[in-house]
């Protein structure tokens, strides 16, 4: 696990996070939240920039620690999450603006032991990974930085771009073209149509705002919009050089965000359905 003195532990990372929930107006998504929560720490930019682990996750330490946040106030029941990822302060809760971090810890892991105790399976670990740390988002962090060429990620980006609904996409990486790697023009309700440059990165760290500048200058006058992808994260400065005021605004998808398009989009990554069989002793005493 990475470690960095000026790192907060993921319990002091509750109320930041909760005050920043509530700021959002009660509900918001992942991305939402760590601006939010990042805005308000006072830490230098290279405690964002911290890895967890670069060889299974392209997460940093710090979203790590608030996935950790965000698993334990919602079992303590102040949050929750819908399948489509954005999470909510729970309606009984929302008056509540802050939290004791050792009762929230305490609660939850005391639940967590009542609960394996009443289960007969083997020992498990004092605590539960994070939602957001499932292991096929590890094998596919693996595949796409380790196994994955440059020219395969390209090809990919480009496979993933027009199932999207792009259309003329082109990988016209070149040398000294300010990192753009492709072309393609993205049409809105079939009657509005932008041109877009990108740009792949097959990365296990975080882009820094220094790329994202490269990006912008090489896409001026040249395309509507820029794309940034990588397999790993942006900084925090970074995010905000993409959407600064007065320049053109670049959109960013990270290693998470890629796992979740080529999830929904079925490119590499198959989600298969366990049978669930069970024996209805009562229908056999109709018999």
């Amino acid at each position: 696990m990475a470690k960095h003195n000026g790192m907060p532990k993921f319990y002091e990372l509750m109320n930041p996070l909760l005050k920043g929930l509530h700021e959002l107006g009660g509900s918001g998504s992942i991305e939402e939240m760590f601006s939010q929560v990042s805005d308000s720490l006072d830490l230098p930019e290279e405690v964002f920039s911290v890895p967890h682990n670069p060889d299974k996750s392209s997460q940093t330490e710090i979203e790590y620690r608030l996935a950790w946040a965000r698993t334990y106030l919602k079992k303590y029941g102040i949050i929750d999450n819908s399948e489509r990822g954005i999470w909510v302060i729970v309606p009984e809760k929302r008056d509540i603006t802050s939290v004791n971090p050792q009762e929230v810890v305490r609660t939850v892991r005391d639940a967590n032991r009542k609960e394996r105790e009443g289960q007969r399976t083997a020992p498990q670990p004092e605590e539960e990974l994070p939602e957001e740390a499932e292991t096929w988002r590890s094998k596919l962090h693996h595949v796409l930085t380790k196994e994955l060429s440059p020219d395969a990620f390209e090809r990919l980006v480009k496979r993933m771009l027009r199932e999207s609904g792009f259309v003329q996409v082109e990988v016209t990486g070149r040398t000294g073209d300010g990192g753009i790697d492709g072309k393609g023009i993205v049409r809105v309700g079939g009657l509005l149509s932008f041109h877009v440059l990108f740009q792949c990165k097959k990365y296990q760290g975080s882009v820094s705002p220094a790329a994202i500048r490269d990006f912008r200058g090489a896409l001026v006058g040249r395309a509507d919009k820029g794309l940034f992808v990588t397999t790993g994260t942006f900084t925090r400065d970074a995010i905000r050089e993409a959407t600064r005021d007065g320049a053109p605004p670049i959109d960013l998808i990270d290693g998470d965000q890629l796992a979740d398009k080529l999830k929904e989009l079925h490119l590499g990554i198959k989600t298969v359905m366990v049978e669930s069989v069970e024996v209805d002793s009562e229908w056999f005493k109709g018999i």
